[in-house]
């Protein structure tokens, strides 16, 4: 397999940089300040407008942990059915268990959904009890990808555990190790000298864009208390490019 490279986007001008770098595939989200939450069709519908990128769409109804009610599995279930017909190639999922495995049962609804679009598992097997395990467990549910930082705040701090999930795909024809939490031109470079075997990134790439604003009200944030609101978070297609040519 060819290695591919990922980009995570929150908006248009994010998805149409994360293309003009060279991106591979958009993992289309929103929020990505609290670790991204379910992006909007209208956001999807927009980008089919003018690019067949393949695209996977993020399913998580919230930030915080992975243990979801019935109602926000029945939540994602009804927006992966908008986001299908907008023109979605595919969905990032993942729901784990009070005890920290990978919640099978719970997932059921959202699998069944996809309709064999594709499946990546998101980054809940990084909070997971057992890596390995969780991997293992994705692969018989039929993913094809799981996105891990190998349990670690950044990959290349978790570089050991992904290197036990690149021998597990290998020898178990398992998911593909999509590896992401840091991820720039540097860190490809590093895990392809150390891990010949990893091919697969994700990356946001993001640079802050300084607000059109002049008149600024100090002392009134929309969200966070310290949230910086006058520059936004844009993906840097410079950094993407540099990216791939780190992969090639």
């Amino acid at each position: 397999m060819n290695g591919i490279l990922e980009v995570c986007v929150d908006s248009y001008a994010s998805a149409m940089a994360a293309i003009a770098g060279g991106a591979d595939r958009l993992e289309l989200c929103s929020a990505l300040s609290v670790g991204g939450l379910t992006p909007s069709a209208a956001l999807l519908k927009q980008i089919r407008r003018v690019s067949n990128i393949p695209i996977r769409c993020l399913m998580r109804p919230r930030g915080g942990d992975f243990l979801y009610t019935p109602e926000e599995i029945e939540q994602m279930a009804m927006e992966m059915a908008v986001l299908r017909d907008a023109g979605a190639d595919g969905f990032v999922v993942g729901c784990l268990t009070a005890d920290g495995e990978l919640d099978g049962n719970a997932m059921e609804p959202l699998l069944k959904e996809a309709g064999g679009l594709g499946l990546t598992l998101h980054r809940c097997i990084d909070v997971s009890r057992n890596l390995e395990d969780t991997y293992r467990a994705a692969a018989t549910l039929g993913f094809d990808t799981v996105l891990t930082s190998g349990g670690a705040g950044k990959c290349a701090d978790g570089m050991e555990t992904i290197g036990r999930l690149l021998q597990l795909r290998d020898t178990e024809h398992g998911p593909e190790v999509l590896i992401g939490a840091g991820v720039n031109a540097k860190v490809i470079s590093a895990f392809r000298e150390k891990l010949p075997g990893a091919r697969a990134f994700h990356m946001s790439g993001k640079t802050e864009m300084e607000s059109g604003m002049r008149f600024r009200r100090e002392g009134v944030p929309m969200g966070l208390p310290g949230l910086d609101e006058w520059h936004i978070p844009v993906t840097s297609g410079e950094a993407v490019r540099e990216a791939k040519q780190a992969l090639e």
